[in-house]
């Protein structure tokens, strides 16, 4: 911990460079929004996807615990606008302190709050030591660890196992996950129940944002791509049967490089950040903004997974799952190894093993019903939401020490 400690207090420095370009440096250093009088909770979610999957919980809290104030600190602009966007009584949104500097500590201070709760991977070993210090509860929701990170935080145990051994609770997303974190030093007695977030999610009937030029049956989703990914799609596409053509960077910041792909191969696209909306004659949509995947998985009848063709270990099945689209992935699934083995043993998605266009070539509207059938069935809610929620409120019930 000393060395992590030190290691911070060099590279803060060049952070703090960096956000004072940005802006908001002041939340960065723990000088964020102060909170009215009242007992409150500090959660904490990296981005839009962690943050949206635990919108129920979050909504489950407040309702719950009435007058209850709930600061949630984030990682990206994209996501403190998100949150901001819910309108939710009693929440604040900034971001997320840094893990060094006294940062958290700071925040603690303000806030007082009755416990942190953290969503997934956001294991900040300061953050949680000084939560710890002041005798505050640690829980983590929706925990997830692939087996190459893992392997990675194994080179780190001591670091780690201390970072781990101060969590009193966590959920895990699956059992292979909870059973890598307490072989890594998570104390047995904080293990608490295993549930998937998003597959408790409610599932939302968005309204599409245009008329689109083809039937969802015609509709292709190019999900959180990453660099490489769209060229391979876009060629899968043009060969196959689907006449339109919806693309969902991981990375907006990436758009202007798909649309020069876009443009050299003399493709007629429309771009979501430049408000234009697609004609009949549009091939492609650029779906280049952040928390409005819904949308697209709800006009795709089909969805290529991003990030399962780029060595990034792919992104989640449930959400496309939910929504009803037929899912095609390619071979690096780590991230989600488990719900793609299971899909693909039960034959709820396509495996991608050679040409993307003869993978698309059968998927008609009776197949990508019939797979997104199964994939429902094999991704339908497992575990006991309540008892994730009573598991926080239990902890978060003593007043602070």
């Amino acid at each position: 911990m000393l060395l992590y400690r030190i290691l911070m207090a060099l590279l803060v420095p060049i952070l703090l460079l960096r956000l004072a370009r940005s802006g908001h440096l002041s939340e960065r250093l723990g000088f964020g929004p102060r909170p009215a009088p009242g007992p409150s909770l500090w959660l904490h979610g990296a981005s839009n996807g962690e943050l949206a999957s635990a919108r129920w919980v979050l909504e489950a809290v407040l309702a719950a615990r009435p007058g209850l104030q709930l600061l949630v600190t984030v990682n990206t602009a994209t996501a403190r606008a998100m949150v901001a966007g819910w309108h939710l009584p009693g929440v604040t949104v900034a971001f997320a302190p840094l893990d060094g500097w006294g940062a958290a500590g700071r925040v603690l201070r303000r806030w007082q709050p009755l416990g942190l709760v953290l969503i997934e991977n956001e294991l900040w070993p300061a953050r949680i030591a000084a939560a710890a210090q002041q005798g505050l509860p640690v829980l983590v929701i929706g925990a997830r660890i692939s087996e190459r990170s893992a392997k990675r935080w194994q080179k780190l145990r001591g670091l780690i196992g201390q970072t781990l051994a101060r969590v009193a609770w966590l959920s895990a997303q699956d059992d292979t996950s909870m059973q890598r974190l307490l072989g890594l030093g998570l104390p047995a007695k904080a293990a608490g129940p295993v549930l998937a977030l998003k597959a408790f999610t409610p599932k939302m009937a968005p309204e599409p944002p245009f008329a689109a030029p083809a039937p969802r049956a015609e509709t292709l989703l190019a999900a959180s791509t990453h660099d490489g990914e769209e060229a391979l799609i876009l060629r899968g596409f043009l060969a196959s049967q689907f006449r339109f053509l919806i693309i969902a960077p991981r990375h907006p910041r990436r758009a202007a490089d798909i649309a020069g792909l876009l443009t050299t191969q003399n493709i007629r696209f429309a771009q979501r950040s430049r408000d234009e909306t697609p004609g009949p004659e549009t091939q492609v949509y650029l779906a280049d903004t952040m928390g409005e995947m819904p949308l697209w998985y709800a006009m795709a009848g089909a969805c290529v997974i991003g990030g399962t063709f780029a060595d990034k270990g792919g992104h989640t099945p449930w959400e496309p799952a939910l929504a009803g689209a037929a899912i095609l992935h390619g071979p690096s699934l780590h991230n989600f190894a488990a719900p793609f083995a299971a899909l693909d043993a039960a034959g709820g998605a396509i495996a991608v093993t050679g040409d993307l266009a003869a993978a698309l070539a059968g998927l008609d509207a009776a197949r990508q019903a019939e797979l997104a059938a199964v994939a429902r069935t094999v991704l339908r809610p497992e575990g006991d939401p309540q008892a994730l929620l009573d598991g926080v409120l239990a902890h978060i019930a003593a007043e602070r020490p």
